[in-house]
């Protein structure tokens, strides 16, 4: 009999904080939207700021447009980074238009995204072009391309992984350590997996 009862009373407890959790959980949430909605609406009131000073990415001519440009795929590549060239491109991974608009106004946000969206078209395409080359055993040039994406501070894993797999295989520590620290600081949700990643092939290099 005492265990019935005593079951029945933690069953009662356990509902009791049960619904406070939800309860707690669904103000959190509400507050958390309601913070969002008002950093929103204050980015909207903000003035154009200066952006010609900003970090833009300017993709070099040592780029290897002559290899191999008989290759559909490279010349696909070709074709877009060449339509790039000229166009305004900035890495803005981890910030998000209301960052942007409260950082420097809401009238710069259209060109912002532009320059952010070239970017991610470039980085995307200048890996493309870094694996066909690769498989033309063009490594030089094709790690070549990874070093420049690198500098763009890219948050894409495989540029880390092919390039830190060269380092390695070149028993260039240096360079490696160099490329875990440039990891290390870019602003993006992948940065903990490229990171561990980076050091996981380290640990399995030096056993």
């Amino acid at each position: 009999m005492y265990w019935k009862y005593a079951s029945a009373l933690m069953f009662v407890v356990f509902a009791i904080w049960a619904r406070t959790e939800l309860k707690l959980m669904s103000r959190r949430e509400e507050n958390k939207e309601e913070a969002f909605w008002k950093r929103e609406r204050e980015s909207n009131n903000v003035r154009r700021k200066p952006i010609d000073h900003l970090d833009y990415v300017h993709i070099p001519e040592s780029l290897p447009f002559d290899l191999h440009a008989d290759n559909l795929e490279i010349q696909e590549c070709i074709k877009i980074i060449n339509g790039l060239i000229n166009e305004p491109i900035l890495n803005l991974t981890g910030f998000s238009n209301t960052d942007l608009k409260i950082k420097y106004g809401t009238a710069n946000i259209t060109t912002l995204s532009i320059a952010d969206q070239n970017y991610t078209l470039m980085a995307t395409t200048l890996q493309k072009w870094a694996d066909e080359l690769i498989k033309l055993s063009c490594d030089k040039e094709a790690y070549d391309i990874l070093k420049f994406l690198v500098s763009t501070n890219v948050d894409i894993g495989k540029t880390y992984r092919l390039l830190g797999k060269f380092y390695l295989k070149e028993g260039d520590t240096a360079s490696f350590d160099e490329l875990v620290k440039t990891a290390q600081n870019t602003n993006s949700m992948n940065t903990k997996y490229i990171v561990s990643s980076l050091k996981d092939m380290k640990k399995d290099y030096d056993l």
